[in-house]
């Protein structure tokens, strides 16, 4: 077995068959420090690329096969895009030689070829673009397998899993790189309009489940998507490497360039950050991540991230023959059925310790060495490589797919794992080629032997040193981990000239819309509205830029449009319908936020450039002094701790970064798209700001209702309008608008209008007096949505967590993927309102607030993998009646959003030493809290339970569980929480949590036991607590009762602990059971 490198040059027939069109005379003979001239060096991989990949390239489509035998008529993006990678890669090593003979050219062009030929394919999908635009589904994505002579689509989505997000991520990618290198690939408007419109696609990659590279999604193989790291990972290079990048290469213009929308790439940043080291929720780690953190992505700019992650995949999937995908990976395995396209449950329980492993990860870890400059990588790979290759008939290197275990070895591999030679599959001998892992070893070997450079393939620079900092000049922007502490630059906006001399009265100096003009301020719906206007093309059908909202690192740039310059204010100073807005301490908490995260994440080169925009209404009654210590703290340069420089917009103009939006340029004779900028309130000079117009915080006798709404529901209907005209407290006319609309309907005529007309004024006037309460439950019966629900939610998910919403102890709806604003609002007011309306959208400020505080501070929900918002809610009105003590407890849909937002904060702070066990019990089980390792020390009880665990009715078993799935794995965390989830007591759920850490720590003591019956866990705390009633009758003469509050308020440590009281239940239990015998027992007599 030989590498290529180390073959003897073709000759004779040979090198007819494999030369150049041009079939050149060797004629260059420079030597190299080995004695053989770079030209023959050269030679032998031109041999060895026609022979081992250039061959299959079909002549129409330019496509390559994904096998190279019998009549294979498939080709797969990803496959293709390495075969187009190694053509490229080998022109460039051409290019160091003056007198090629046209290899160069030729090599470019097949690379060329079949990168068009992609192009061509996916452009006869513009529909299935534009759908997955609006709808990104499974079945409604571009295929990812074409026929190979004609490009026509094969595999219907029943029988393909074609979603594969890094597969067209990874296309935009090879693409800029070859471009960058002076390919010419794209060649119309046409194109370029497209391009924009997959990056349009790829830009929302961190909400998309997808199928991931193995085409499977769940490692199950049950036809489920997931959100994948190394889906995630190559979209976030991809938008890194095209954002700002002219198609046309150096010939290009401005209507040539893509736009990438700047924080959709730091979602996928961040989403990548909270996903890895894992892969998925299925899979704990996945060789699939190679290709993401290392050559051709480079994702992770963390090098911590990054070495924890390969050192996770080397340690777990590492082997003799080459890596294997996945744990637990039935693909090409002798137990794998291959009539079925999906795995049956608890099926992949039989492929353990015979996954196939695959030689194409050592390369990937040769090249990752050559980048990094590893040379032990390097060679320790080498060696690992060399044992399992083959050679061609021509004497050139040969790469399996993969290597298996026979049928026959199974059994014995499966008791000693790596014990039993494997072999090799078709593809990898007999002419049978596998292309990808020969595209693969060419440009490896290229690379080692120095005939390339790393920046030679990747003139980009994804992969930079640590010494360095990727400084890649794009046209417009600069994306990048740029280490600065960034100093943003504010601009105070005043919305009048009359506001504007107030604010000066107290040292405050801003500017009015009209004192900054020419430069137009616009909200950053105008700027959606432009952006729609990109890469619409009329021939593809194609409508250009989806309406997503611009976030704040995006309205932190100039923009050049239609020769205007604009400057955009972020979206927390836009006005909502949604009451949250009229909480101006929320307000103030926001701007501090978007200050916070733009330090953070800003990586351009120029200073981010924020307007604050101060309204008349924002310093009304008692909201003036919060603002005005704002206002006095931009002054003062910092901010919450964040440096600000506040200067005139026209001053701060030249350090900002500036997007020039060309593509808003239209012929003559089309007419000219409208924008609306931020116009100043025209107001009488001589007035003046009225600041009393607002009251404090409502009281409580004032949000409560004159009326007792049982006495009106048999009531008749002319007797409530009679009601309505004369009642002037507001919270007695939503009680008695919301029973005239479940009685007669929205569209109900009153005095004020509909129903609805009526429910609207008392919405604004409860907001006006901050009468939440009344607020919250007109909002709730009008239906109101805040911004950012669906945004806030992945947040969530994408931390490996989930989101149940619903009433406590009443049904929820489990939230495990993205889900679009309408169905989350569905779900959250077909599950709250029955129970309580103002529930509703207290849920949905919550939803806001977890999303922000969750990717900020992440450790304040360490231990809780569910986020249950309705048991929070009961967490938080717990927290109130702790406070109060003996005194009536606070409303807590009286509380304005700000208070709301403080009271989470503080209920999910580790709670204080200072409280009785029973108030910590009620806090921690209503928030779901577990304690470290608690997963993996169940999993271990599972294994020692044969009949599984039960607990409030549920029953976890312990097969197919332990067949189906991995320790470590989330879906058993997952599981574990199902299980958990009918119990309807907090304070009872912290005890099962407290019985199973007893349990673990009693069979970790004792490993002769285990259980021989199903384990109740209701049973066993039922018997703790009853000794525990018996202690304290005999001790203390108590009386028998079946309350267990003196239980829960107990501590579980120390003497008559409930540790103590829950481990002789568990023990009681486990010896009722049989004890196996063990040799080295003390007390075997003989």
């Amino acid at each position: 077995m030989s590498r290529f490198g180390d073959e003897s040059p073709s000759s004779g027939p040979n090198q007819a068959r494999y030369g150049s069109v041009y079939e050149p005379l060797k004629s260059i003979n420079l030597l190299r420090q080995d004695g053989e001239t770079l030209w023959d060096k050269l030679d032998k991989y031109y041999s060895a690329i026609k022979s081992t990949v250039l061959n299959y390239q079909s002549p129409t489509t330019g496509l390559f096969p994904i096998k190279t035998f019998a009549e294979c008529n498939e080709a797969k993006v990803r496959d293709n895009l390495y075969c187009a990678a190694s053509s490229w890669a080998l022109a460039l090593a051409y290019r160091r030689i003056d007198d090629d003979k046209g290899r160069t050219h030729e090599l470019e062009h097949c690379a060329i070829k079949c990168m068009r030929g992609i192009l061509y394919c996916y452009m006869r999908q513009a529909d299935k673009v534009e759908q997955f635009k609006k709808d990104p589904s499974p079945s409604k994505c571009l295929h990812s397998v074409f026929n190979i002579h004609t490009g026509d689509e094969v595999l219907t989505y029943d029988i393909y899993c074609h979603l594969q997000i890094d597969s067209l991520s990874l296309f935009l990618l090879y693409l800029v790189e070859m471009i960058s290198s002076g390919l010419q690939i794209i060649y119309n408007t046409d194109e370029v309009a497209f391009i924009q419109n997959l990056v349009f696609c790829v830009e929302r990659a961190y909400r998309v489940p997808d199928f991931g590279m193995w085409e499977r999604g769940s490692k199950y193989n049950n036809g489920s998507t997931e959100l994948h790291s190394s889906s995630v990972g190559l979209a976030k290079a991809a938008l890194e490497a095209i954002n700002g990048f002219n198609l046309f290469g150096n010939q290009g213009c401005s209507w040539s360039v893509i736009f990438v929308d700047i924080d959709a790439h730091n979602r996928n940043r961040q989403t990548l950050c909270s996903l890895l080291p894992r892969e998925s929720r299925s899979h704990n780690t996945d060789a699939a991540l190679l290709p993401c953190i290392s050559y051709p992505a480079f994702a992770v700019d963390d090098d911590a991230l990054y070495n924890q992650t390969l050192d996770k995949i080397v340690r777990k999937l590492k082997g003799k023959y080459g890596f294997k995908r996945f744990l637990r990976d039935g693909y090409r395995t002798a137990r794998e059925d291959k009539n079925r396209l999906f795995y049956k449950p608890a099926e992949i329980k039989l492929f353990d310790g015979i996954e196939c492993e695959f030689p194409l990860f050592y390369i990937f870890m040769i090249i990752d060495g050559v980048f990094r400059g590893n040379s032990e990588q390097v060679k320790e790979y080498q060696i690992l490589l060399e044992p399992v290759l083959f050679q061609s008939y021509e004497g050139h290197a040969v790469v399996p797919k993969y290597y298996y275990v026979p049928a026959d070895f199974v059994e014995a591999e499966q008791k000693n794992h790596g014990s039993q030679k494997r072999f090799s599959s078709n593809s990898g001998r007999d002419g049978k080629l596998f292309l990808w892992g020969q595209s693969l070893y060419i440009i490896a070997k290229l690379l080692v032997d120095g005939l390339i450079s790393p920046r030679d393939i990747d003139p980009v620079r994804r992969y930079v040193p640590p010494e360095d900092q990727r400084n890649v000049s794009m046209r417009y922007s600069n994306q990048g981990p740029l280490e600065n502490d960034v100093v943003i630059h504010v601009a105070l906006i005043a919305e009048s000239q009359r506001l504007q001399v107030f604010l000066n009265t107290y040292g405050i100096q801003t500017q009015t819309p009209q004192q900054v003009e020419p430069i137009q301020i616009w909200p950053q719906q105008e700027l959606v509205k432009a952006y729609r206007h990109l890469a619409v093309n009329q021939k593809l059908e194609l409508s250009g830029r989806p309406e997503r909202p611009v976030g704040c690192i995006g309205t932190s740039k100039i923009y050049r449009i239609l020769g205007k310059t604009v400057v955009c204010y972020p979206i927390v100073f836009d006005l909502s319908d949604f009451y949250m807005s009229q909480d101006v301490m929320l307000l103030i908490d926001d701007i501090k936020n978007a200050l916070q995260f733009i330090k953070q994440y800003w990586k351009m080169h120029g200073r981010p450039l924020f307007l604050v925009l101060i309204r008349e209404d924002n310093i009304r009654g008692s909201r003036f002094n919060p603002v005005l210590d704002m206002l006095a703290s931009f002054k003062q340069g910092n901010v919450g701790g964040v440096k600000v420089h506040v200067d005139r917009l026209q001053t701060l103009i030249s350090g900002a970064v500036v997007e020039q939006l060309d593509f808003l340029r239209v012929h003559e004779s089309e007419e000219l798209p409208q924008f609306k900028s931020f116009e100043e309130l025209e107001l009488p000079k001589h007035s003046k700001v009225k600041r009393q117009t607002s009251t404090p915080n409502a009281s409580d006798l004032e949000q409560q209702p004159e009326i007792n709404i049982n006495d009106w529901k048999q009531t008749p209907t002319f007797e409530i309008l009679q009601k309505l005209d004369d009642c002037s407290c507001l919270a007695s006319q939503a009680l008695l608008a919301n029973l005239l609309l479940k009685r007669e309907g929205p569209d109900f005529y009153t005095k004020e209008g509909t129903v609805m007309d009526l429910l609207e004024r008392i919405y604004r006037r409860a907001g006006t007096r901050k009468l939440w309460s009344v607020v919250r439950l007109a909002a709730s019966l009008l239906g109101k949505l805040v911004d950012s629900l669906a945004p806030s939610i992945t947040n969530v998910l994408v931390q490996g967590k989930q989101v149940t919403l619903g009433v406590f102890s009443h049904e929820e709806e489990v939230i495990c993927n993205p889900l679009s604003p309408g169905v989350i609002k569905d779900i959250i007011y077909s599950k709250c309102n029955p129970y309580c309306e103002r529930e509703a959208v207290v849920q949905q400020e919550l939803v806001i607030h977890i999303g922000w505080i969750i990717s900020n501070s992440p450790e304040l929900f360490s231990g809780m993998l569910k986020i249950r918002v309705g048991w929070i809610i009961h967490a938080m009105k717990h927290e109130l009646k702790i406070r109060a003590g003996d005194m009536p407890a606070q409303d807590l849909y009286q509380l304005s959003p700000s208070e709301i937002k403080q009271l989470l904060l503080d209920v999910l702070q580790p709670q204080h030493q200072g409280r009785c066990w029973l108030n910590r019990r009620q806090i921690d089980g209503s928030l779901n809290r577990t304690p470290l390792g608690f997963y993996d020390r169940l999993w271990q009880i599972l294994e020692r339970t044969p009949n599984g665990i039960m607990v409030a009715g549920t029953h976890l078993p312990q097969q197919p569980t332990l067949s189906d799935m991995t320790m470590y794995e989330m879906n058993f965390s997952l599981l574990v929480e199902d299980m958990l989830k009918n119990i309807v007591q907090p304070e009872y759920r912290q005890i099962i949590v407290e019985l199973l850490m007893v349990v673990s720590i009693v069979l970790e003591r004792n490993p002769e036991l285990e259980f021989q019956d199903k384990v109740d866990l209701d049973k066993l705390v039922k018997e703790a607590f009853n000794d525990f009633q018996r202690d304290r009758i005999k001790l203390e003469g108590m009386e028998k009762t079946d309350e267990m509050t003196a239980f829960y308020n107990t501590p579980p440590l120390g003497k008559r602990g409930t540790s103590s009281y829950l481990a002789k239940s568990v023990m009681v239990a486990l010896l009722e059971g049989e004890v196996k015998p063990s040799n080295d027992d003390p007390c075997t007599v003989s």
